[in-house]
């Protein structure tokens, strides 16, 4: 692949990262908070979130079976981004709580393989240089931060419902440019089944366990922290300025991220991920002030940014060339489908029950056993 065309292609995919992480700057601080405000209770919310993410679990790695299987990984692409739009704008008509879970259901379905498959691809794309991964992925924080600020603002002026709308629009754009998307084939060197069982070696169960508890740990923030402040007495805006510090700090990790993979290992920044993200829930367990909880949000940047990398480049580094979507696909449905999944749904139960403060000690906890299971794992492979 000569230089304009990988860089014409970087360009498409940073493109992609951008638009849809911008469109998860909408729904993630704002969707169950719209949800909230159409008195939905915290088991409805976090069911809503929870089937979301069994979507993703199922649905992701089925594509990406299909996709490895018979290489047609682009065309898979472009069609759940064209259908996963069409589905979403049935959201419009209805705010019931039993049609809008079929629509989560349906439109999870092919909403399930976007980012996965975007990951696979930009890891074809960078060939050698895949610990610049972040350099292209940090493009989809730039976008986070944008939407999270200005859409707070907009949500104080106007209404909540709004969110609807722009997501839609937002995931219009994407759809149409991933047909610019490039169509990288991978020659087969040996059988898809022989290379599928490489991802059910011990080395990748465990660390897939050891994240799943990760995303387990964030069920609360990603369902319930908008929510939490809302409780708090803070505005919509400080609730998009609150989410926007994160992905700043985020950011930050991403554009470094060859850097620091230069200089520690990735065993490590993984296991230093987990104890950071111990150390955040358990200070918002705490945290009532704006300046506590602002300060809190810049460990985002290890929990979510180092972590991030760090899984996405050990999965590669593990999975063999003919299954690099289906590695990844089982990356994100172990820790954003499974993982996410259960967080939400747990916290959703006991949000009534328990409320937020505990409930962030509790995923404190759940980040401090992924990580010290996760270290005890490491020792184990080193003997």
């Amino acid at each position: 692949m000569n230089r304009y065309f990988k860089n014409s292609f970087k360009l498409i995919i940073g493109s992609q990262y951008f638009l849809y992480f911008g469109v998860m700057g909408i729904f993630l601080p704002y969707f169950n908070l719209y949800c909230y405000h159409l008195d939905f209770s915290g088991f409805e919310i976090g069911t809503l979130s929870a089937v979301r993410s069994v979507a993703l679990i199922l649905f992701s790695l089925a594509w990406g079976i299909l996709a490895d299987r018979f290489q047609i990984r682009r065309p898979i692409y472009i069609l759940c981004n064209f259908i996963s739009v069409a589905i979403w704008g049935f959201f419009f008509f209805t705010t019931d709580f039993w049609p809008m879970l079929f629509i989560t259901v349906v439109y999870g379905m092919f909403y399930a393989p976007i980012i996965s498959f975007l990951e696979a691809f930009t890891m074809d794309v960078l060939g050698e240089k895949k610990k610049r991964y972040g350099t292209i992925r940090g493009w989809g924080s730039i976008a986070f931060i944008i939407t999270v600020i200005v859409l707070g603002r907009i949500i104080d002026l106007y209404s909540i419902r709004i969110i609807l709308i722009l997501i839609f629009c937002g995931s219009l754009v994407q759809a149409l440019i991933s047909v610019k998307i490039p169509d990288i084939q991978i020659k087969k060197k040996t059988s898809f089944s022989s290379n599928v069982k490489v991802l059910l070696k011990r080395r990748v169960v465990m660390f897939l366990f050891c994240a799943f508890l990760m995303l387990v740990s964030h069920g609360t923030y990603y369902g319930f922290y908008s929510i939490h402040l809302e409780n708090l007495g803070y505005g919509k805006t400080f609730i998009g300025i609150s989410w926007a510090l994160a992905s700043i700090a985020e950011i930050v990790v991403m554009i470094k991220s060859d850097m620091i993979f230069k200089r520690f290992s990735i065993d490590n920044v993984l296991v230093f991920s987990f104890m950071v993200a111990a150390l955040r829930w358990f200070g918002l367990f705490f945290a009532t002030s704006p300046g506590s909880i602002l300060s809190l949000q810049i460990l985002h940047a290890v929990t979510y940014g180092t972590f991030h990398v760090a899984s996405i480049l050990y999965i590669d580094s593990l999975s063999p060339d003919e299954t690099k979507t289906l590695g990844q696909s089982v990356n994100n449905a172990t820790t954003y489908g499974l993982g996410l999944m259960v967080g939400l749904f747990v916290s959703g139960y006991f949000f009534e029950i328990l409320g937020t403060f505990k409930m962030f000690m509790i995923s404190s906890f759940i980040a401090m056993t992924g990580g010290i299971v996760l270290k005890g794992s490491q020792v184990m492979d080193r003997r």
